[in-house]
Protein backbone atom coordinates (compact mmCIF):
# COMPACT_ATOMS: atom_id res chain seq x y z
CA UNK A 1 0.00 0.00 0.00
CA UNK A 2 1.18 3.52 -0.76
CA UNK A 3 1.98 5.19 2.57
CA UNK A 4 0.78 8.61 1.41
CA UNK A 5 -2.75 7.23 0.90
CA UNK A 6 -3.22 7.37 4.65
CA UNK A 7 -6.15 7.86 6.98
CA UNK A 8 -6.35 11.54 6.13
CA UNK A 9 -6.61 10.86 2.39
CA UNK A 10 -9.30 8.24 2.98
CA UNK A 11 -11.26 10.55 5.28
CA UNK A 12 -10.99 13.38 2.77
CA UNK A 13 -12.45 11.45 -0.13
CA UNK A 14 -15.54 10.71 1.95
CA UNK A 15 -15.94 14.25 3.25
CA UNK A 16 -15.32 15.76 -0.20
CA UNK A 17 -17.94 13.49 -1.77
CA UNK A 18 -20.48 14.36 0.92
CA UNK A 19 -19.80 18.10 0.80
CA UNK A 20 -19.94 18.25 -3.00
CA UNK A 21 -23.31 16.47 -2.94
CA UNK A 22 -24.61 19.15 -0.57
CA UNK A 23 -23.82 21.80 -3.18
CA UNK A 24 -26.91 21.54 -5.40
CA UNK A 25 -25.70 21.70 -9.00
CA UNK A 26 -28.87 20.37 -10.62
CA UNK A 27 -28.79 20.75 -14.40
CA UNK A 28 -32.35 20.96 -15.74
CA UNK A 29 -31.21 21.81 -19.24
CA UNK A 30 -31.70 25.01 -21.16
CA UNK A 31 -29.05 26.75 -19.07
CA UNK A 32 -30.86 26.17 -15.77
CA UNK A 33 -27.86 25.30 -13.60
CA UNK A 34 -25.19 27.02 -11.54
CA UNK A 35 -21.97 25.09 -10.96
CA UNK A 36 -19.94 27.98 -9.59
CA UNK A 37 -20.22 27.12 -5.86
CA UNK A 38 -18.92 23.60 -6.55
CA UNK A 39 -16.20 24.97 -8.82
CA UNK A 40 -15.04 27.35 -6.10
CA UNK A 41 -15.05 24.46 -3.63
CA UNK A 42 -12.70 22.29 -5.70
CA UNK A 43 -10.55 25.26 -6.80
CA UNK A 44 -9.95 26.25 -3.17
CA UNK A 45 -8.78 22.75 -2.30
CA UNK A 46 -6.56 22.50 -5.35
CA UNK A 47 -5.02 25.90 -4.59
CA UNK A 48 -4.20 24.73 -1.06
CA UNK A 49 -1.76 22.22 -2.63
CA UNK A 50 0.17 24.94 -4.43
CA UNK A 51 -1.54 24.49 -7.79
CA UNK A 52 -2.94 27.47 -9.70
CA UNK A 53 -6.45 26.53 -10.81
CA UNK A 54 -8.21 28.82 -13.26
CA UNK A 55 -11.98 29.34 -13.26
CA UNK A 56 -13.54 29.78 -16.69
CA UNK A 57 -17.10 30.63 -17.73
CA UNK A 58 -18.91 30.96 -21.02
CA UNK A 59 -22.07 31.91 -19.14
CA UNK A 60 -22.09 33.56 -15.69
CA UNK A 61 -22.36 30.88 -12.99
CA UNK A 62 -21.56 28.00 -15.36
CA UNK A 63 -18.02 27.56 -14.06
CA UNK A 64 -15.21 25.21 -15.10
CA UNK A 65 -11.94 24.64 -13.24
CA UNK A 66 -8.64 23.65 -14.87
CA UNK A 67 -5.27 23.04 -13.19
CA UNK A 68 -2.01 21.44 -14.30
CA UNK A 69 0.35 19.30 -12.21
CA UNK A 70 3.85 19.41 -13.63
CA UNK A 71 5.41 15.99 -14.20
CA UNK A 72 9.02 14.93 -13.83
CA UNK A 73 9.50 14.03 -17.51
CA UNK A 74 9.18 17.13 -19.70
CA UNK A 75 9.21 14.97 -22.85
CA UNK A 76 6.24 12.83 -21.81
CA UNK A 77 2.75 13.43 -23.19
CA UNK A 78 0.30 14.95 -20.73
CA UNK A 79 -2.74 13.15 -19.31
CA UNK A 80 -6.18 14.71 -18.82
CA UNK A 81 -8.24 13.73 -15.77
CA UNK A 82 -11.72 15.24 -15.96
CA UNK A 83 -15.00 15.12 -14.10
CA UNK A 84 -18.22 17.11 -14.29
CA UNK A 85 -19.73 19.11 -11.45
CA UNK A 86 -23.37 19.17 -12.54
CA UNK A 87 -25.97 16.50 -11.73
CA UNK A 88 -29.38 15.52 -13.06
CA UNK A 89 -32.54 16.53 -11.16
CA UNK A 90 -33.79 14.54 -8.17
CA UNK A 91 -37.23 14.59 -6.56
CA UNK A 92 -36.75 14.46 -2.75
CA UNK A 93 -40.14 12.82 -2.15
CA UNK A 94 -38.98 9.73 -4.06
CA UNK A 95 -35.80 9.22 -2.02
CA UNK A 96 -35.10 7.39 1.22
CA UNK A 97 -32.81 10.27 2.22
CA UNK A 98 -32.75 13.82 0.88
CA UNK A 99 -30.82 13.75 -2.41
CA UNK A 100 -28.72 16.79 -1.46
CA UNK A 101 -28.00 15.84 2.13
CA UNK A 102 -24.73 14.03 1.47
CA UNK A 103 -25.62 11.91 4.48
CA UNK A 104 -23.15 9.20 5.51
CA UNK A 105 -25.18 6.33 6.93
CA UNK A 106 -24.05 2.78 7.71
CA UNK A 107 -20.87 3.16 5.68
CA UNK A 108 -22.62 4.63 2.62
CA UNK A 109 -22.63 8.18 1.23
CA UNK A 110 -26.08 9.14 -0.08
CA UNK A 111 -27.12 11.76 -2.57
CA UNK A 112 -27.37 12.93 -6.15
CA UNK A 113 -23.91 12.74 -7.68
CA UNK A 114 -22.65 9.96 -5.41
CA UNK A 115 -21.85 7.88 -8.50
CA UNK A 116 -22.38 10.44 -11.29
CA UNK A 117 -19.88 11.82 -10.64
CA UNK A 118 -18.95 13.74 -7.52
CA UNK A 119 -17.35 10.58 -6.15
CA UNK A 120 -14.67 10.73 -8.87
CA UNK A 121 -14.35 14.49 -8.41
CA UNK A 122 -13.60 13.83 -4.74
CA UNK A 123 -11.16 11.00 -5.49
CA UNK A 124 -9.07 13.27 -7.68
CA UNK A 125 -8.99 15.94 -5.00
CA UNK A 126 -7.98 13.43 -2.34
CA UNK A 127 -5.15 12.00 -4.47
CA UNK A 128 -3.76 15.41 -5.45
CA UNK A 129 -3.76 16.60 -1.84
CA UNK A 130 -2.09 13.38 -0.65
CA UNK A 131 0.63 13.89 -3.27
CA UNK A 132 1.19 17.46 -2.13
CA UNK A 133 1.63 16.41 1.49
CA UNK A 134 4.11 13.69 0.49
CA UNK A 135 5.98 15.72 -2.12
CA UNK A 136 5.02 13.33 -4.94
CA UNK A 137 5.05 14.34 -8.59
CA UNK A 138 3.74 12.20 -11.46
CA UNK A 139 5.94 11.22 -14.41
CA UNK A 140 3.84 13.10 -16.95
CA UNK A 141 1.98 16.39 -16.67
CA UNK A 142 -1.56 15.85 -15.43
CA UNK A 143 -4.25 18.34 -16.39
CA UNK A 144 -7.25 18.29 -14.06
CA UNK A 145 -10.54 19.64 -15.40
CA UNK A 146 -13.80 20.01 -13.50
CA UNK A 147 -16.52 20.83 -16.00
CA UNK A 148 -19.98 22.34 -16.17
CA UNK A 149 -22.95 21.23 -18.25
CA UNK A 150 -22.05 17.60 -18.97
CA UNK A 151 -25.61 16.55 -18.17
CA UNK A 152 -26.95 18.71 -21.02
CA UNK A 153 -25.16 19.85 -24.17
CA UNK A 154 -21.71 20.56 -22.63
CA UNK A 155 -21.78 23.89 -24.47
CA UNK A 156 -20.91 25.69 -21.21
CA UNK A 157 -18.45 23.00 -20.15
CA UNK A 158 -16.09 20.75 -22.04
CA UNK A 159 -17.27 22.11 -25.39
CA UNK A 160 -16.42 25.65 -24.31
CA UNK A 161 -13.04 24.56 -22.94
CA UNK A 162 -12.08 22.58 -26.04
CA UNK A 163 -13.15 25.31 -28.45
CA UNK A 164 -11.94 28.41 -26.61
CA UNK A 165 -9.17 27.30 -24.23
CA UNK A 166 -7.27 24.52 -26.02
CA UNK A 167 -3.97 25.91 -24.74
CA UNK A 168 -4.82 24.65 -21.25
CA UNK A 169 -4.69 21.09 -22.61
CA UNK A 170 -1.45 21.41 -24.54
CA UNK A 171 0.36 18.09 -24.78
CA UNK A 172 -2.61 15.99 -23.61
CA UNK A 173 -2.95 12.86 -25.72
CA UNK A 174 -5.15 10.72 -23.46
CA UNK A 175 -7.74 11.25 -20.77
CA UNK A 176 -9.68 9.37 -18.11
CA UNK A 177 -13.07 10.11 -16.63
CA UNK A 178 -16.32 8.45 -15.56
CA UNK A 179 -17.98 5.08 -16.02
CA UNK A 180 -15.26 2.48 -15.80
CA UNK A 181 -13.38 0.17 -13.42
CA UNK A 182 -16.40 -0.44 -11.18
CA UNK A 183 -17.42 -3.86 -9.90
CA UNK A 184 -20.04 -5.51 -12.06
CA UNK A 185 -21.30 -8.68 -10.35
CA UNK A 186 -22.06 -11.06 -13.19
CA UNK A 187 -22.96 -14.16 -11.20
CA UNK A 188 -21.83 -16.00 -8.06
CA UNK A 189 -18.09 -15.47 -7.64
CA UNK A 190 -17.75 -13.55 -10.91
CA UNK A 191 -16.73 -9.92 -10.50
CA UNK A 192 -16.06 -7.94 -13.66
CA UNK A 193 -14.29 -4.59 -13.84
CA UNK A 194 -15.24 -3.01 -17.18
CA UNK A 195 -13.00 -0.21 -18.45
CA UNK A 196 -14.62 1.99 -21.08
CA UNK A 197 -12.73 2.18 -24.38
CA UNK A 198 -15.40 3.73 -26.55
CA UNK A 199 -18.71 5.56 -26.64
CA UNK A 200 -21.61 5.53 -29.04
CA UNK A 201 -22.22 8.88 -30.68
CA UNK A 202 -25.11 11.10 -29.67
CA UNK A 203 -27.80 11.75 -32.26
CA UNK A 204 -30.73 13.49 -30.58
CA UNK A 205 -33.36 14.11 -33.25
CA UNK A 206 -36.27 16.47 -33.81
CA UNK A 207 -39.04 15.17 -36.08
CA UNK A 208 -41.61 17.51 -37.62
CA UNK A 209 -44.76 16.45 -39.43
CA UNK A 210 -46.80 18.97 -41.43
CA UNK A 211 -50.39 18.52 -42.46
CA UNK A 212 -53.68 20.31 -43.02
CA UNK A 213 -55.21 21.97 -39.98
CA UNK A 214 -58.95 21.55 -39.55
CA UNK A 215 -61.97 20.66 -37.47
CA UNK A 216 -61.62 17.50 -35.41
CA UNK A 217 -64.96 16.16 -36.69
CA UNK A 218 -64.00 16.25 -40.37
CA UNK A 219 -62.25 13.68 -42.53
CA UNK A 220 -58.59 14.68 -42.82
CA UNK A 221 -56.15 12.60 -44.86
CA UNK A 222 -53.32 15.03 -44.10
CA UNK A 223 -53.37 14.82 -40.29
CA UNK A 224 -49.94 15.85 -38.95
CA UNK A 225 -50.46 13.91 -35.73
CA UNK A 226 -51.26 10.69 -37.59
CA UNK A 227 -48.28 11.14 -39.88
CA UNK A 228 -45.97 11.72 -36.95
CA UNK A 229 -47.41 8.81 -34.97
CA UNK A 230 -46.86 6.44 -37.88
CA UNK A 231 -43.24 7.53 -38.24
CA UNK A 232 -42.61 7.22 -34.50
CA UNK A 233 -44.13 3.73 -34.48
CA UNK A 234 -41.84 2.65 -37.33
CA UNK A 235 -38.78 4.02 -35.52
CA UNK A 236 -39.73 2.39 -32.23
CA UNK A 237 -40.28 -1.01 -33.84
CA UNK A 238 -37.23 -0.99 -36.10
CA UNK A 239 -34.70 -3.79 -35.57
CA UNK A 240 -31.26 -2.34 -36.18
CA UNK A 241 -28.65 -4.68 -37.70
CA UNK A 242 -25.64 -5.86 -35.71
CA UNK A 243 -22.48 -3.78 -36.23
CA UNK A 244 -19.54 -4.90 -34.08
CA UNK A 245 -16.79 -2.35 -33.45
CA UNK A 246 -13.28 -3.43 -32.39
CA UNK A 247 -13.97 -2.46 -28.77
CA UNK A 248 -17.19 -4.46 -28.64
CA UNK A 249 -15.54 -7.46 -30.34
CA UNK A 250 -12.82 -7.38 -27.68
CA UNK A 251 -15.44 -7.13 -24.93
CA UNK A 252 -17.39 -10.11 -26.28
CA UNK A 253 -14.23 -12.20 -26.66
CA UNK A 254 -13.07 -11.51 -23.11
CA UNK A 255 -16.51 -12.05 -21.59
CA UNK A 256 -16.83 -15.36 -23.42
CA UNK A 257 -13.45 -16.40 -22.02
CA UNK A 258 -14.50 -15.49 -18.47
CA UNK A 259 -17.52 -17.79 -18.81
CA UNK A 260 -15.62 -20.54 -20.63
CA UNK A 261 -17.74 -20.13 -23.76
CA UNK A 262 -16.23 -20.97 -27.14
CA UNK A 263 -16.91 -17.95 -29.32
CA UNK A 264 -15.10 -16.03 -32.02
CA UNK A 265 -16.65 -12.58 -32.54
CA UNK A 266 -14.50 -12.15 -35.66
CA UNK A 267 -15.96 -15.24 -37.38
CA UNK A 268 -18.29 -14.61 -40.36
CA UNK A 269 -21.03 -16.77 -38.86
CA UNK A 270 -20.77 -15.33 -35.33
CA UNK A 271 -24.21 -14.89 -33.72
CA UNK A 272 -23.98 -12.10 -31.19
CA UNK A 273 -27.49 -12.59 -29.85
CA UNK A 274 -26.78 -16.25 -29.16
CA UNK A 275 -23.70 -15.31 -27.14
CA UNK A 276 -25.54 -12.57 -25.28
CA UNK A 277 -28.12 -15.14 -24.25
CA UNK A 278 -25.37 -17.19 -22.59
CA UNK A 279 -23.71 -14.33 -20.73
CA UNK A 280 -26.43 -13.80 -18.17
CA UNK A 281 -26.14 -10.47 -16.31
CA UNK A 282 -22.90 -9.63 -18.14
CA UNK A 283 -24.86 -9.20 -21.38
CA UNK A 284 -25.98 -5.80 -20.05
CA UNK A 285 -22.44 -4.50 -20.53
CA UNK A 286 -22.56 -4.93 -24.30
CA UNK A 287 -26.13 -5.50 -25.53
CA UNK A 288 -26.79 -1.78 -26.07
CA UNK A 289 -23.61 -1.29 -28.10
CA UNK A 290 -23.87 -3.97 -30.79
CA UNK A 291 -26.27 -1.82 -32.84
CA UNK A 292 -27.29 1.74 -33.50
CA UNK A 293 -30.48 2.71 -31.69
CA UNK A 294 -33.27 5.29 -31.81
CA UNK A 295 -35.80 5.60 -28.99
CA UNK A 296 -38.75 8.02 -29.19
CA UNK A 297 -38.88 10.10 -26.00
CA UNK A 298 -41.07 13.22 -26.44
CA UNK A 299 -44.22 14.24 -28.37
CA UNK A 300 -45.70 17.70 -28.92
CA UNK A 301 -48.87 18.49 -30.90
CA UNK A 302 -52.11 20.41 -30.81
CA UNK A 303 -53.75 22.93 -28.50
CA UNK A 304 -57.41 21.81 -28.37
CA UNK A 305 -59.10 18.43 -28.56
CA UNK A 306 -61.44 19.34 -31.45
CA UNK A 307 -58.77 21.03 -33.58
CA UNK A 308 -56.51 19.04 -35.89
CA UNK A 309 -53.14 20.83 -35.77
CA UNK A 310 -51.18 21.59 -38.90
CA UNK A 311 -47.93 20.57 -37.26
CA UNK A 312 -46.69 17.93 -34.82
CA UNK A 313 -43.20 17.35 -33.43
CA UNK A 314 -41.37 14.56 -31.66
CA UNK A 315 -37.93 13.95 -30.21
CA UNK A 316 -35.89 10.78 -30.51
CA UNK A 317 -32.78 9.74 -28.59
CA UNK A 318 -30.50 8.28 -31.23
CA UNK A 319 -27.15 6.65 -30.48
CA UNK A 320 -24.66 5.89 -33.22
CA UNK A 321 -21.80 3.40 -33.27
CA UNK A 322 -18.36 4.43 -34.54
CA UNK A 323 -18.61 4.27 -38.33
CA UNK A 324 -22.40 3.95 -38.23
CA UNK A 325 -23.58 7.45 -39.13
CA UNK A 326 -24.32 6.84 -42.81
CA UNK A 327 -26.48 3.84 -41.97
CA UNK A 328 -28.21 5.84 -39.24
CA UNK A 329 -29.06 8.71 -41.58
CA UNK A 330 -30.27 6.43 -44.37
CA UNK A 331 -32.44 4.46 -41.98
CA UNK A 332 -34.06 7.57 -40.49
CA UNK A 333 -34.80 8.90 -43.97
CA UNK A 334 -36.60 5.66 -44.77
CA UNK A 335 -38.45 5.30 -41.45
CA UNK A 336 -39.72 8.89 -41.30
CA UNK A 337 -41.08 8.77 -44.84
CA UNK A 338 -42.10 11.62 -47.15
CA UNK A 339 -44.43 13.41 -44.73
CA UNK A 340 -42.07 13.84 -41.78
CA UNK A 341 -38.85 15.85 -41.70
CA UNK A 342 -36.05 15.16 -39.26
CA UNK A 343 -32.93 16.98 -38.12
CA UNK A 344 -30.24 16.61 -35.47
CA UNK A 345 -31.31 18.47 -32.35
CA UNK A 346 -27.91 17.69 -30.81
CA UNK A 347 -25.10 15.64 -32.26
CA UNK A 348 -21.76 14.41 -30.92
CA UNK A 349 -19.15 12.09 -32.30
CA UNK A 350 -18.74 8.39 -31.47
CA UNK A 351 -15.45 7.43 -29.82
CA UNK A 352 -13.15 4.44 -29.87
CA UNK A 353 -9.95 3.87 -27.86
CA UNK A 354 -7.45 1.06 -28.37
CA UNK A 355 -7.53 -1.83 -25.90
CA UNK A 356 -4.03 -3.00 -26.88
CA UNK A 357 -2.38 0.28 -25.83
CA UNK A 358 0.14 0.81 -22.99
CA UNK A 359 -2.43 3.09 -21.33
CA UNK A 360 -5.13 0.42 -21.26
CA UNK A 361 -2.58 -2.08 -19.91
CA UNK A 362 -1.72 0.29 -17.04
CA UNK A 363 -5.39 0.88 -16.28
CA UNK A 364 -5.93 -2.87 -16.15
CA UNK A 365 -2.88 -3.39 -13.95
CA UNK A 366 -4.00 -0.74 -11.45
CA UNK A 367 -7.35 -2.49 -10.95
CA UNK A 368 -5.78 -5.94 -10.72
CA UNK A 369 -3.34 -4.68 -8.08
CA UNK A 370 -6.21 -4.02 -5.67
CA UNK A 371 -8.88 -6.43 -6.99
CA UNK A 372 -6.93 -9.54 -8.03
CA UNK A 373 -10.12 -11.59 -7.83
CA UNK A 374 -11.76 -9.52 -10.57
CA UNK A 375 -11.80 -9.84 -14.35
CA UNK A 376 -10.96 -6.61 -16.15
CA UNK A 377 -12.74 -6.33 -19.51
CA UNK A 378 -13.11 -3.52 -22.06
CA UNK A 379 -16.50 -2.17 -23.02
CA UNK A 380 -18.14 0.59 -25.04
CA UNK A 381 -20.48 3.02 -23.28
CA UNK A 382 -24.00 3.13 -24.66
CA UNK A 383 -24.17 6.85 -23.85
CA UNK A 384 -21.55 9.58 -23.79
CA UNK A 385 -19.29 11.75 -21.64
CA UNK A 386 -17.19 14.89 -21.88
CA UNK A 387 -14.58 12.76 -23.65
CA UNK A 388 -16.51 13.53 -26.85
CA UNK A 389 -15.73 17.24 -26.65
CA UNK A 390 -12.14 16.72 -25.54
CA UNK A 391 -11.61 14.41 -28.52
CA UNK A 392 -11.66 17.56 -30.66
CA UNK A 393 -8.21 18.24 -29.21
CA UNK A 394 -6.92 14.80 -30.24
CA UNK A 395 -7.37 13.35 -26.74
CA UNK A 396 -8.20 9.64 -26.59
CA UNK A 397 -10.59 8.94 -23.73
CA UNK A 398 -11.04 6.01 -21.36
CA UNK A 399 -13.73 5.53 -18.71
CA UNK A 400 -11.95 4.92 -15.42
CA UNK A 401 -13.50 5.90 -12.08
CA UNK A 402 -12.64 2.86 -9.93
CA UNK A 403 -15.01 1.50 -7.28
CA UNK A 404 -15.13 -1.91 -5.60
CA UNK A 405 -18.77 -2.63 -4.84
CA UNK A 406 -20.47 -5.38 -2.82
CA UNK A 407 -22.74 -8.02 -4.38
CA UNK A 408 -26.25 -6.74 -4.93
CA UNK A 409 -25.11 -3.15 -5.44
CA UNK A 410 -26.54 -2.22 -8.85
CA UNK A 411 -24.15 0.55 -9.82
CA UNK A 412 -25.43 1.15 -13.39
CA UNK A 413 -29.03 1.49 -12.14
CA UNK A 414 -28.03 4.33 -9.79
CA UNK A 415 -26.90 6.58 -12.64
CA UNK A 416 -29.73 9.15 -12.77
CA UNK A 417 -31.70 6.85 -10.45
CA UNK A 418 -33.44 7.18 -7.10
CA UNK A 419 -31.42 6.68 -3.89
CA UNK A 420 -28.07 7.20 -5.60
CA UNK A 421 -25.31 6.28 -3.15
CA UNK A 422 -21.76 4.95 -2.87
CA UNK A 423 -20.12 2.83 -0.15
CA UNK A 424 -17.30 4.44 1.83
CA UNK A 425 -15.15 1.34 1.17
CA UNK A 426 -15.66 1.85 -2.56
CA UNK A 427 -14.33 5.40 -2.32
CA UNK A 428 -11.27 4.17 -0.41
CA UNK A 429 -10.63 1.57 -3.12
CA UNK A 430 -11.04 4.21 -5.79
CA UNK A 431 -8.47 6.52 -4.24
CA UNK A 432 -5.91 3.72 -3.99
CA UNK A 433 -6.44 2.53 -7.57
CA UNK A 434 -6.48 6.04 -9.01
CA UNK A 435 -3.28 6.94 -7.16
CA UNK A 436 -1.58 3.77 -8.38
CA UNK A 437 -2.51 4.39 -11.99
CA UNK A 438 -1.70 8.10 -12.06
CA UNK A 439 1.77 7.52 -10.63
CA UNK A 440 2.42 4.77 -13.19
CA UNK A 441 0.82 6.53 -16.17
Amino acid sequence: MAEHIDGRALDEVVSFTSELIRIDTTNRGGGDCRERPAAEYVAERLAATGLEPVLLERTPGRTNVVARIEGTDPLADALLVHGHLDVVPAEPADWEVHPFSGEVRDGVVWGRGAVDMKNMDAMVLAVVRAWARAGIRPRRDIVIAYTADEEASAIDGSGFLADHHPDLFEGCTEGISESGAFTFHAGPGTALYPIAAGERGTGWLKLTAHGRAGHGSKVNRANAVSRLAAAIARIGEHQWPVRLTPTVRAALAELAAVYGIAADPAAPDFDVDELLGKLGPAAALVESTVRNSANPTMLEAGYKINVIPGRATAYVDGRILPGGEDEFRDTLDRLTGPDVDWEFHHKEVALQAPVDSPTYAKLRAAVEEFAPEGHVVPYCMSGGTDAKQFSRLGITGYGFSPLRLPPGFDYPALFHGVDERVPVDALHFGVRVLDHYLRAA
